[in-house]
């Protein structure tokens, strides 16, 4: 089997490197954001996250029907990145946007910025997904590609944790909120480049249903898809679990642990997921892909244990190995579902006939990751207003048991839930072989009787 190109591998990772521009920092800095810069109560700026989830559970699917409708001379996925990327770019800055209104008025404000910021990272995230299918049938090269996908996401996650609360306070020299507003123009102006990077360099080469599918045709391919319903429900825990852990780390680091100045290292030690990253395709040969991704999403439960370890006997250095810990097993356990549900659209072709890429990708990546997303902010938002969290002052003991349990265990138990359905997954993973070799087969029969035709 021909394996990609060094330019399609590398071109995989740009949009990805694009979208954590301005994803990247909604998902680890907005609810601080809305708190303690905006001034949003703690709990409106969580029913805000979770408000924006609750279109998605909408959007999702709709944006799956029309990229499997599309037809273009660019492809079915390809052609988004090149029409969503500046809208996508210019709603990025106006959520990071602080009009001087009243307190209801922000609320929606916010409200609006960031729903539609959201539906429309749906749209161009979706075909970055999509897309894989379509560049090769390869599972071990789906694999590699998914790695230099994952690079590009660590790299963008880096880049922004390394620069965002400089530029903030070299920007705006003091004033946060005009800080964060220049920093995301900067910030969106290298996503539009690097989307249209992207356009230009990947190529949909895999032979793909021309016709425009119909809903009901879409959703055929879900039924009955075991590897898409088990991705589904591990990635939507997992995604709870990592937005919730990352999204109270500014809290986490500056009241429990007073070191306020920690937040953009332990933010930045995302970088070391790239170390199981890179073996990620070697794992894949020594064992089963399930076994991988178990073993990536137990090993993230487990670091949770040692950053309370940590806290505990106030140890800032083993924190700060369990945080460590923690992004090396979750890039796994991250990286394993995209080249999962690559593979899924290929069993729903084997199936029933029907290759959805389009909705299955959507629901199943874009979908979890944003719903993910939003109860993973909204979660520890609620459970912070519980134990009665107040902004920018000293906290008490019941505060920081609330942000103790919103930052440490809330993801730990998320984690371990996330591994269950996993261990279903070897059943399908051992008719991989034979489902390749069935539709090579089909392939080359449709193609003779076109030919003769």
């Amino acid at each position: 089997m021909k394996h990609a190109a060094l330019t399609t591998r590398l071109s995989y990772a740009t949009p990805e490197v694009g979208g954590q521009l301005v994803f990247c920092v909604i998902s680890f800095y907005l609810l601080k954001f809305y708190t303690d810069v905006y001034g949003l109560p703690v709990a409106a700026a969580g029913s805000i996250l979770l408000f924006a989830r609750c279109v998605d559970a909408v959007d999702a699917p709709v944006w799956g029907i029309v990229f499997d409708k599309t037809k273009s001379r660019w492809g079915k996925s390809r052609p988004w990145f090149l029409w969503l990327c500046l809208p996508f770019a210019i709603f990025g800055i106006l959520t990071f946007h602080t009009p001087d209104i009243g307190r209801s008025a922000k609320i929606a404000y916010a409200a609006c910025t960031y729903v539609v910021c959201s539906v429309l990272y749906t749209g161009i995230n979706t075909p970055v997904t999509s897309i894989l299918a379509g560049l090769t049938r390869d599972g071990g090269e789906r694999v590699t590609l998914t790695t230099f996908r994952m690079f590009g996401s660590k790299a963008g996650v880096l880049l922004v944790n390394l620069t965002l609360l400089r530029m903030v306070a070299s920007l705006g020299h003091g004033d946060e909120r005009r800080g964060f507003l220049l920093t995301m123009c900067v910030y969106a102006c290298g996503t539009v480049l690097l989307f249209l990077i992207a356009f230009r360099n990947l190529e949909e080469t895999v032979e793909d249903d021309r016709r425009r599918l119909s809903v009901r045709e879409s959703v055929r391919a879900l039924k009955g898809n075991g590897p898409w319903l088990i991705t589904f429900a591990s990635s939507l825990l997992f995604w709870i679990a990592f937005i919730a852990r990352i999204a109270t780390a500014p809290y986490f680091f500056e009241y429990l642990l007073h070191r306020k100045d920690l937040v953009s290292i332990a933010n930045s030690l995302d970088v070391v997921s790239l170390g199981s990253i890179f073996f990620l395709p070697f794992f894949c040969r020594v064992t089963s892909k399930r076994n991988v991704w178990v073993l990536g999403l137990i090993g993230s439960a487990l670091a949770q244990a040692v950053v309370y370890g940590g806290v505990r006997t106030e140890s800032v250095a083993l924190v700060m190995a369990g945080w460590a810990l923690g992004f090396l097993a979750s890039g796994v356990a991250m990286a394993m579902p995209f080249s999962i549900l690559a593979t899924s659209v290929d069993y729903g072709e084997w199936k029933s006939g029907i290759r959805a890429a389009g909705l299955l990708t959507a629901i199943g990546a874009a979908f979890c990751l944003k719903a993910g997303s939003g109860l993973g902010g909204a979660l520890p938002a609620w459970v912070m207003d519980h134990y009665a969290y107040i902004p920018n002052v000293v906290q008490n003991a019941r505060s920081l048991s609330g942000i103790e349990l919103s930052c440490v265990w809330l993801p730990a138990v998320a984690y371990a839930l996330a591994a269950l359905p996993v261990f279903f997954y070897s059943r399908y993973e051992r008719d991989e072989p034979r489902m390749r070799t069935e539709l090579d087969q089909r392939r080359r029969l449709l193609t003779e009787a076109m030919t003769q035709i």
